[in-house]
């Protein structure tokens, strides 16, 4: 990895903070928490590419810390660990990268809260540099699709057979693009 990979990584992982939500770099010291959070939804894991349900968790666990591609973050709000999400396929040279790995626990949702740390993540990657994040959205999942059409971000196709996840399903991708010219325009109007 090159001096400025390592420098725009370090700077994307940061802990970033709103009045409502606060995200962390994970640590293995929040296991058991996000495995708490996690545990709350076990239908949800079935529309995701790993499973981070109670019989899989530690495992899922242990390779997404082990992953250097991602930069993972732990969730809080209400000082409560309440879910995870992560920057990914990072392109330094590109300037790209994806926000995905998303899980918020039920009680969370719909509540403003992804959206609120969609803002801080959206906002910290264009202030470091990045000129384009992109979402890849399971096909079947119409709710993260509509979250992530609310955030400005525009569908640009259908990777068809995309990937196969852990349950053995093969996948259909909605790939969606978000330009800072997208995000401007939504931005201040976003809850």
């Amino acid at each position: 990895m090159t001096d400025r990979a390592r420098d725009l990584r370090a700077r994307l992982l940061t802990p970033l903070q709103s009045a409502r939500i606060a995200l962390h770099p994970l640590r293995p010291e929040h296991r058991e928490s996000l495995r708490a959070a996690c545990a709350a939804d076990n239908e949800i894991w079935q529309i995701y590419p790993v499973s981070y349900a109670p019989d899989r968790f530690d495992a899922s666990f242990d390779a997404l810390l082990a992953n250097p591609g991602r930069l993972v973050f732990a969730v809080f709000a209400e000082d409560a660990l309440v879910g995870m999400t992560a920057y990914l396929r990072i392109e330094e040279n590109a300037q790209t990268l994806e926000i995905g790995n998303s899980y918020l626990a039920p009680r969370y949702r719909a509540t403003g809260l992804n959206g609120a740390m969609k803002r801080l993540m959206i906002d910290h990657a264009f202030a470091c540099g990045i000129r384009r994040i992109e979402f890849r959205v399971d096909a079947r999942n119409t709710r993260s699709q509509a979250a992530v059409r609310k955030i400005g971000a525009v569908q640009e196709g259908l990777l068809r057979a995309e990937r196969i996840t852990w349950n053995g399903h093969v996948r259909d991708t909605c790939l969606f693009g978000l330009l800072s010219a997208d995000w401007a325009a939504v931005r201040d109007t976003l809850p």
